[in-house]
């Protein structure tokens, strides 16, 4: 089968070498515009913009691509995904209406409320006057959320009312969600969907903050580890029944099936579970760890569930190790952008035992190491050991990635 992943990311490379450890023929993949790292290992079509329908339609009809995978939300807001199914290519990713659910902050929070799905309590504000009467009537610590894509920064959780503000004020154009706060550990969730059905996999968690100890500004995500030891059996079961299910079922009734990979960013609050949002793709760095742990053929699942027959397909399985990844990124990440500067070392850290690599940008994120172990003390011993390997001027990573549950 000729498979087609739109992207350009670590994520997108994962999915790559999951599609290639579990069966399919990198002869068979095609990726665009994709990385260095991806090129190394499948076909890539730089030269593209991916949110460019027409542009998109062509380099899948001329390729024979039987299966889109759409990795990254611009295109899916865009209806890359709609323009794809047009030309009658089966496509992972939903619609750009249902993709509206990560498009939209107020969309999700309103579907969640028809289809009763335990979230928490938020406001849409158009004005700054009306952030600061939320703010007032939510108390702190303020949670002041974008309403639209903000590539993983358009929210800000803080104690302090001005950098609140300032958040606001940055986003304001795009309408504002003054939410109240949650406290409690998050779990990140992943569930292909036909439309009609849904389908598990593992749990990861994922560390937002850009330094150690929970510190600094939110970024994309700087590591994430799978399973999570800590939560009960009867979680994602709890899960499915009242949030996935729900949210799919609700956007069915609206003429807008889903069918892709539904994330849940939930969090166990003394309340039980809640949504803290809802992505409409695999999110990064959690696809990592998640997919490096997959036994399942993930070509065979992405189709069925692609052409509504996720219901005929058996459970995804996953190996009994655990999975860390550590994100290393350029200096000043999120908050400015450094200039292009070589990375030394990556071979010598691919030589790490269980670890790989999975390649983002040339600048922010710029790779993942994922390392494997029958503990997670081992396999965070051997990620530290593989990124003790690379050198890049001014970069950072987080060095408390899992370690809690490694003692």
């Amino acid at each position: 089968m000729k498979i087609l992943i739109l992207g350009q990311g670590a994520r997108e490379h994962a999915i790559v070498k999951a599609l290639i450890r579990t069966g399919t023929s990198p002869q068979e993949i095609l990726v665009a515009p994709g990385n260095k790292g991806i090129a190394q290992e499948v076909e890539c079509e730089p030269n593209i913009d991916i949110t460019d329908r027409l542009a998109v339609d062509k380099l899948a009809l001329e390729q024979g691509i039987e299966l889109a995978i759409i990795g990254p939300e611009a295109p899916l807001v865009a209806g890359v995904s709609d323009s794809l199914r047009a030309q009658g290519v089966a496509v992972f990713g939903p619609s750009q209406v249902a993709a509206q659910l990560e498009g939209s902050k107020s969309f999700a929070k309103q579907i969640m409320s028809a289809a009763g799905v335990p979230t928490g309590m938020a406001r849409q504000c158009k004005t700054i006057e009306d952030v600061e009467q939320a703010m007032e009537d939510f108390g702190a610590p303020y949670v002041i959320k974008a309403d639209g894509l903000a590539a993983g920064k358009g929210v800000i959780v803080t104690e302090d009312s001005k950098a609140a503000l300032e958040h606001a004020a940055e986003y304001i154009h795009m309408g504002i969600l003054v939410e109240e706060f949650l406290a409690g550990q998050e779990v990140s969730l992943f569930f292909l969907s036909d439309g009609k059905s849904v389908m598990p996999l593992t749990p990861a968690q994922d560390f937002k903050r850009a330094f150690d100890n929970d510190k600094g500004p939110n970024t994309g995500g700087m590591g994430a580890y799978s399973p999570l030891p800590w939560l009960p059996e009867t979680f994602i079961q709890e899960v499915e029944d009242t949030v996935a299910l729900p949210t799919i079922n609700e956007l069915t009734r609206l003429g807008a099936p889903f069918v892709g990979l539904l994330y849940c960013g939930l969090i166990v609050t003394d309340r039980g579970i809640r949504v803290i949002e809802f992505n409409a793709r695999f999110g990064d760095p959690e696809t990592q760890v998640v997919l490096q742990r997959l036994i399942t053929p993930l070509e065979a699942l992405l189709y069925k569930a692609a052409t509504g027959h996720l219901e005929n397909a058996s459970d995804a399985q996953f190996t009994q190790d655990v999975a860390v990844t550590v994100v290393l990124a350029s200096e000043g990440y999120p908050a400015h952008q450094a200039p292009v500067r070589e990375v030394k070392g990556i071979k010598k850290a691919q030589r790490v035992s269980g670890v790989e690599i999975c390649f983002g940008s040339d600048v922010g994120r710029v790779l993942s190491v994922v390392a494997t172990g029958k503990n997670f003390k081992k396999a965070r011993k051997r990620a530290y050991k593989a990124l003790s390997k690379i050198t890049l001027d001014g970069s950072h990573y987080r060095t408390d990635i899992a370690a809690k549950v490694a003692q």
